[in-house]
C-alpha cells in the first residue's frame, strides 16, 4: 500500500509540474501575440495571466505580483518608474506600521493575557465558551494577523476542552472503556444529541475549531488594518479617485464595519450552536446543569486560571505596549473623524489638505517602540555603568515575523489597478457592464457580493479584491453609482472564505488538527457565507448610506486620474 501511495503521489507531482510548465509555455507564446494588440488587450492579458498564476499557485503569490514591473513597460502600458512607485504607497506603509505594532503585541504575549482574561470572565459553559473564544479571537484579529490569532487561540481551546473531556470520562461509568477504545479524541464538554461520549466530544471539538477560525476572519473586517483586502480597497480608492477627500479612513471604516462585524459574529455564534450543540439553547447556556457538569466546568476553569497565573503580573514592556497601542487607536480615531475637525486637519494642514495620514500615525508609534526600552532603566536610580537595554521592538523580530510577500502582493495589486486605468481597460470593462443600470442598485451589489464571496473560496482574498475592485469602480462610474456602494461590500465579502480549508490560513490551521472533514466546513461555511453577504447588504443599505452619503453620485467619482472617462450615463 505504501508503494502504491508513493507512486500515486509521484505521478501527481509530475502532472502538477507538467501543468505548471504548460502554463508557463503558453504564457511566453501569448506574449508574442499580445504585443500587437491594443493597450486594453495587453493589460487584460497581464491580469488574466496573473489571475491564473495566483489561482494555480504556479509561483509564490508575491513573485507573481512582480509581473507588472516587467510586463507593463515592455508592453508600453506604463513606464518602469510609475509602475515601481505603486509598490510602496501610503497604504503599504499603513500595513507595515500596523504589522509592527501587532508584532510587538505578540512578542510580549499581551494577546495571550487578553485572551485568558476574557475567558475567565465569560466562563466555560458550552455556548458561553464558544462565545468567549469567538469574541476574543475576533477582537485580537482586529489588530493582529488572523493567522497568528488562530494559531494562538486553537491550542488554548484544545487545553480547555481536553480537561472537560477528561473530567467527563472520570465521571462516566464507561469512561475507562471509552478511553481504551480511542485515545485520539481529546475534547468534550457538552451534553449534545449524539449517542456516545466520544461522538459528543468530537462534535463539540469541530464546533470549537470552526468558531475560532471563522471569528478570526470575521474580526478582520472591523478595522482598516485588520485584513489586507481592506487596505487594498483603501489604496485603490486613493489611486483611482485621488480627490475623494479621504472619505475612507480608520474612523469611517470602523464606524461602518465594526457594527457589521458584531452582527455577523452573533449570527455565526447562533449558527454554530445549532450545528454542533443543538437547539436546546437553555442547556447550551448552562442553565439547570447538574452537580457533575458543574464540577467539570470548574476543572476546565481551573485550567484557564492556571494558564493565566503562569503569565505572572504585567511587566513594564507589556504595560508600555498597551499604552502605546491605546494612544495609536485614539490618534487614529481623532485624526480626521469626519463629523468634526480632527487634530490633523487643524494643525498639519495646507490649502485644505492634511499632510498626515493613518500611515503617519502608525509609523510614529512603531518608531517609538524601537526607542522605548523594555525594562525600567536602572541607571535612573544608580551611578553604575549604564547598561544597554533591549527596546520594545527590534529589527530581528520584525524581520522574522513580517510577511514581506504580502507587502509585495499589495504593491502588485496597486500596479494592476493603475495599469488598468492607464490602458483604458477599466473603462472598457465598465462600459460592457452598462446593462446593469436597468437593475436596482441593491440587486447589483448583492450579485457582485455573491460572486466575490464564491471566488474568494478558490483564491487568496487579497488577489480577489485586487482583481475585482478596479473593474467594479469603473462599472460604478459608468452606471453613475457611488463607487463606495459597490467597492465596500465587495471588499468585506472577500473575507467571507468559510467553506474550504484552502480558502484562508485560519481555515487551514483549524483543519490541520484532524477533527474536521471537508464536508463539515462546507456544510457550515456555505450557510455562513450567505449570512455574511446578507449582513453586509443590511449594513451598506442602512447605516452605510448616511455615513458615506451613498444617495448621491459624488463629484470625486467624476475626477479620476485618467482622461478616458468622457461619456456618462444619463442617470448621472
Amino acid at each position: 500500500m505504501q508503494c502504491c501511495s508513493s507512486s500515486v503521489a509521484t505521478k501527481s507531482a509530475v502532472i502538477g509540474l507538467q501543468a505548471c510548465g504548460l502554463v508557463s509555455q503558453s504564457a511566453v507564446l501569448c506574449v508574442l501575440i499580445v504585443c500587437v494588440l491594443f493597450q486594453e488587450a495587453k493589460c487584460g492579458y497581464v491580469i488574466i495571466l496573473m489571475a491564473l498564476f495566483w489561482c494555480m499557485e504556479v509561483l509564490p503569490l508575491g513573485v507573481t505580483a512582480l509581473f507588472p514591473v516587467v510586463l507593463f513597460p515592455l508592453m508600453n502600458i506604463m513606464d518602469s518608474t510609475k509602475v515601481c512607485m505603486e509598490y510602496l504607497k501610503d497604504s503599504n506603509m499603513l500595513f507595515l506600521g500596523g504589522l509592527m505594532v501587532a508584532i510587538a503585541v505578540e512578542h510580549w504575549n499581551l494577546h495571550k493575557r487578553i485572551a485568558l482574561r476574557v475567558l475567565l470572565i465569560v466562563g466555560v459553559r458550552p455556548a458561553l465558551l464558544i462565545m468567549g473564544f469567538m469574541s476574543v479571537t475576533a477582537f485580537l484579529s482586529m489588530w493582529i494577523s488572523n493567522t497568528a490569532t488562530t494559531a494562538m487561540m486553537i491550542p488554548i481551546a484544545q487545553a480547555v476542552l481536553d480537561q472537560l473531556h477528561k473530567s467527563e470520562q472520570e465521571t462516566s461509568p464507561v469512561g475507562h472503556v471509552a478511553e481504551s477504545i480511542n485515545k485520539a479524541f481529546e475534547l468534550i464538554g457538552v451534553i449534545a444529541s449524539n449517542p456516545t461520549l466520544e461522538e459528543k466530544h468530537l462534535t463539540f471539538c469541530k464546533g470549537m475549531s470552526l468558531s475560532v477560525c471563522y471569528a478570526a476572519s470575521i474580526g478582520g473586517i472591523a478595522t482598516l488594518t485588520g485584513s489586507t483586502p481592506n487596505l487594498v480597497m483603501k489604496g485603490q480608492m486613493d489611486a483611482l479617485f485621488p480627490t475623494n477627500n479621504n472619505v475612507v479612513n480608520f474612523a469611517s471604516w470602523f464606524m461602518f464595519a465594526f457594527p457589521t462585524m458584531l452582527l455577523l459574529l452573533a449570527l455565526s455564534w447562533i449558527w454554530l450552536q445549532i450545528m454542533f450543540l443543538g437547539f436546546d439553547f437553555r442547556k447550551n447556556l448552562g442553565f439547570g446543569a447538574n452537580a457533575s457538569m458543574k464540577a467539570k466546568q470548574k476543572m476546565a476553569y481551573r485550567i484557564i486560571k492556571d494558564e493565566h497565573k503562569k503569565l505572572g503580573s504585567m511587566r513594564f514592556a507589556e504595560i508600555a505596549v498597551t499604552v502605546l497601542f491605546l494612544i495609536l487607536v485614539v490618534l487614529w480615531f481623532t485624526r480626521d473623524p469626519g463629523f468634526i475637525p480632527g487634530w490633523a486637519t487643524n494643525v498639519f494642514n495646507k490649502n485644505g489638505e492634511s499632510y498626515v495620514t493613518d500611515a503617519t500615525v502608525v509609523m510614529f508609534i512603531s518608531l517609538l517602540m524601537f526607542l522605548i526600552p523594555s525594562e525600567i532603566p536602572t541607571y535612573l536610580y544608580s551611578t553604575k555603568q549604564i547598561p544597554v537595554l533591549p527596546a520594545l521592538l527590534d529589527w530581528k523580530t520584525v524581520n522574522q515575523k513580517m510577511p514581506w510577500n504580502i507587502v509585495i502582493l499589495l504593491g502588485g495589486g496597486f500596479a494592476l489597478a493603475k495599469g488598468s486605468e492607464e490602458s483604458g481597460l477599466s473603462e472598457w470593462l465598465g462600459s460592457k457592464l452598462t446593462p446593469l443600470q436597468n437593475m436596482s442598485s441593491p440587486i447589483i451589489v448583492l450579485l457582485l457580493c455573491l460572486l466575490v464571496a464564491t471566488f474568494t473560496e478558490c483564491t487568496s482574498n487579497v488577489a480577489t479584491t485586487t482583481l475585482f475592485l478596479p473593474i467594479l469602480a469603473a462599472m460604478a462610474q459608468t452606471i453613475c453609482l457611488n463607487p463606495l456602494y459597490v467597492m465596500l461590500p465587495c471588499t468585506l465579502s472577500a473575507s467571507l472564505a468559510f467553506m474550504l480549508p484552502v480558502a484562508t490560513p485560519p481555515n487551514a490551521i483549524a483543519f490541520s488538527y484532524g477533527q474536521l472533514k471537508v464536508i463539515d466546513m462546507v456544510s457550515t461555511g456555505s450557510v455562513l457565507n450567505i449570512l455574511g453577504v446578507l449582513t453586509i447588504m443590511l449594513a451598506i443599505n442602512t447605516w452605510g448610506y448616511p455615513l458615506f452619503d451613498l444617495n448621491h453620485f459624488p463629484v470625486w467619482a467624476n475626477s479620476t486620474s485618467t482622461q478616458h472617462l468622457e461619456t456618462k450615463s444619463p442617470r448621472c
